[in-house]
């Protein structure tokens, strides 16, 4: 009883060992990567161009909705309220610190994250891992290091780029729109004032480390699926842990600072 009582938890304590471990490995492999064998560096290049490239209309999208959804209807209530010194303080909380890491790193995920699963799954379900892995070919090094690198540099990237858009969008709709005559927000030097030091680290942190795990989870659940396990289960699954570990990795390091 007490064995099959703790089989789940012990199963799920070396998955995320496993995950850590190939967070650790692509770390050393993104210290040097243009040091790395020209194959390594091609699927590096091309995931970067599929995430950072496919992501960008779709942060772009995203930026101007949360800014006619967050940031004009703050700065509407703000003025309302004659409470205008704290919105920048809110948006860095609100914004910048905890929705840009989440909402980014789903995007990536989804856009390049399931690919990388499928391409994966792909492979050992035809059988070509073997035939690889007899040549000498390692899949982490050479498809899931590459991407999962690629993906965290590219949710940092477009995390900046959405802040920015959602911030300049936000402004831009409380002057046509709400009145505002007065530029509350008409540049990024009231966010940037309002962020503490602590914010100014934790915000390029989350998108590196949220970015670094959607590759790892991405890998870790087709590498380890059974052989038989069908394209249909391994994408939502890879799905769910990604997500899952984008908001458990976003409340951890929010709580460590």
């Amino acid at each position: 009883m007490l064995a099959a009582i703790g089989r789940p938890f012990r199963q799920s304590f070396l998955e995320l060992l496993h995950v850590l471990a190939l967070c650790v490995h692509f770390i050393a492999w993104g210290m040097r990567p243009f040091g790395r064998p020209l194959p390594e560096r091609r699927e590096f290049f091309r995931r970067l161009r599929q995430a950072l490239l496919g992501g960008m209309l779709p942060s772009l999208v995203l930026g101007v909705l949360i800014g006619m959804g967050l940031v004009f209807q703050g700065i509407t209530w703000a003025g309302a309220a004659d409470q205008r010194g704290l919105l920048a303080t809110v948006l860095v909380t609100v914004l910048v610190r905890e929705l840009a890491p989440v909402l980014i790193a789903t995007l990536i995920l989804g856009r390049s994250g399931i690919a990388v699963a499928a391409d994966l799954g792909a492979l050992r379900a035809t059988g070509a891992e073997r035939a690889l892995t007899l040549q000498g070919v390692d899949l982490v090094r050479l498809y899931a290091a590459p991407a999962a690198v690629a993906q965290s540099l590219s949710c940092l990237t477009l995390g900046i780029i959405f802040v920015a858009v959602a911030l300049v969008s936000g402004s831009a709709f409380a002057a046509l729109l709400g009145g505002q005559s007065e530029a509350i927000l008409g540049s990024l030097n009231d966010v940037l004032r309002a962020m503490s030091p602590a914010d100014v680290v934790i915000f390029p942190a989350k998108l590196l480390v949220t970015g670094m795990l959607v590759g790892a989870v991405v890998a870790h659940t087709p590498l380890t699926a059974p052989r038989n396990t069908r394209t249909s289960q391994l994408l939502p699954a890879c799905f769910v842990r990604g997500v899952l570990a984008i908001l458990t990795s976003s409340v951890v390091l929010s709580l460590a600072v």
